[in-house]
């Protein structure tokens, strides 16, 4: 079994999965590096000369590798679970974790990143509240657990998904 997490950008996937992976003695597996690491390009290259839509193709093709493997937790990239085929293919490989954050909690962590495409503007605020308006159905909705991740440290919400996996393995 996989543990995967998704969420939008900013709420420590990254982090967490890291954490649960040394705790778990499992491999982690970051989907956006991943990628990166496949195809030689940064995630803003890949945007930049192909878009967002061949950026999910590349995303596409990564999470059809990433779960042929088990044993893994798998932080997913911000946006990967809006493809339907994603969370189909997430969901057989594990259990889904949802870290839920408010758009305040994600424009204090990524106010001087610019690292992320989709908020490269310079109304950042507006386009946080935007996206994730409309991403938040879609990341319920493919996920088994949904996790409050904006005032709780890496280790606290890691402990919160061992405790669930804990429950899970009785």
């Amino acid at each position: 079994m996989n543990i995967v997490l998704c969420g939008f950008m900013g709420c420590g996937k990254t982090t967490v999965a890291k954490l649960l992976a040394a705790r778990l003695n499992m491999d982690c597996i970051d989907l956006d590096q991943y990628i990166e690491q496949t195809t030689g390009m940064r995630v803003s290259e890949i945007f930049e000369k192909f878009g967002e839509p061949g950026f999910r193709s590349y995303e596409r093709h990564a999470v059809s590798a990433v779960c042929k493997t088990n044993n893994c937790v798998i932080a997913t990239g911000g946006g990967t679970v809006l493809d339907a085929q994603n969370a189909v293919v997430l969901r057989k490989s594990g259990v889904l974790f949802f870290l839920d954050v408010s758009v305040d909690t994600v424009l204090a962590r990524l106010q001087n990143d610019h690292s992320r495409p989709l908020l490269e503007r310079s109304d950042k605020e507006q386009a946080i509240a935007l996206l994730l308006s409309a991403r938040l159905p879609l990341y319920k909705a493919a996920c088994d657990y949904s996790i409050n991740a904006n005032d709780a440290s890496p280790e606290n919400i890691s402990e919160k998904i061992l405790g669930i996996i804990k429950e899970l393995d009785k």
